[in-house]
């Protein structure tokens, strides 16, 4: 694989974690606007599936016949894979709704130990010790990062459970997502699966919408959750990391945690203080080694 190619992942990499970054960020911003997680999910999610189908259009007329056309097997696996997209984002956008947005994105993070985990259960062997000390910090690095040793710190026990459930489905969703009808275009994959997340998110919005409908969210907000959530994140990853490669492509994502807290502190005026960007540093770093091969070449 040439640099120039990698570098390109890099850059897509970055882009689409620094975008997804910013999300947390306009959904509390829309909440201060009184719209609820049912308007802000429901438009993101109706959006989203509108501005992948025009891609796949796209696609479809510069390639013609080149596109592999996903089965029906393809449509219905990615779609029960979608499910788990659609409780991310419900459970995300629950969790900064009682917490603070840098609070929401370090629980975010705790797929780094919950996929070690995952993944030693599926494969039924132990992990390696690189991968237990990468844990460790992670868990250090959360209890700096949500600044819990500071007796004034009172955060919402609702927050934190969102939170955690959050991390959980989006483990779910990353394992789904690299190895779910693999052989079909990134746009094909994230339609359909966007197409069984909406059924959880509209789902919830039945459920839990009293009030009427506000309609003005899909003009003032629904257009940028889109774009930031479900359409330039998913595209730009997906074709970024088979240039860098897994171990790489981890380590550059690891960009949407600074990103989302300095977004927070810039335009929600977040208080972070310097022991959750300690925190913060550890997390990226517990990526960075979970990630790199320390082996040398014989």
């Amino acid at each position: 694989m040439s640099q120039n190619n990698v570098l390109k992942g890099v850059f897509l990499v970055a882009i689409g974690a620094t975008t997804y970054g910013m999300l947390a960020t306009f959904v509390k911003m829309a909440y201060t606007e009184g719209y609820t997680t049912a308007e802000v999910t429901t438009s993101q999610f109706i959006l989203g599936i509108i501005g992948i189908l025009l891609i796949n259009a796209f696609q479809k007329i510069k390639h013609k016949d080149k596109v592999v056309k996903a089965s029906k097997k393809n449509i219905f696996s990615l779609m029960i894979a979608g499910t788990s997209l659609g409780m991310t984002s419900l459970f995300y956008y629950l969790a900064v709704k009682y917490i603070p947005v840098s609070i929401g994105i370090v629980l975010l993070m705790q797929t780094v130990w919950m996929g070690v985990l995952l993944e030693m259960i599926l494969e039924k062997k132990l992990p390696s010790k690189q991968k237990v000390i990468a844990v460790m910090i992670v868990l250090v690095g959360t209890v700096l990062a949500t600044n819990i040793l500071h007796n004034e710190i009172n955060l919402d026990w609702r927050g934190l459970v969102w939170g955690i459930l959050a991390a959980a489905s989006f483990t779910t969703t990353m394992f789904t997502a690299n190895s779910v009808a693999t052989e079909i275009s990134s746009a094909q994959r994230s339609l359909y699966m966007l197409l069984g997340g909406s059924i959880i998110v509209f789902s919830f919005a039945i459920a839990t919408q009293v009030a009427p409908f506000n309609f003005e969210i899909f003009m003032k907000w629904g257009i940028i959750l889109a774009l930031f959530g479900t359409i330039i994140p998913p595209m730009l990853m997906t074709a970024g990391f088979p240039l860098t490669g897994i171990g790489l492509g981890s380590i550059v994502s690891a960009l949407e945690l600074p990103v989302s807290v300095m977004m927070a502190y810039v335009l929600l005026n977040e208080e972070v203080v310097f022991t959750q960007w300690v925190g913060i540093v550890l997390i990226i770093l517990a990526i960075i080694i979970m990630n790199v091969n320390f082996k040398r070449k014989n």
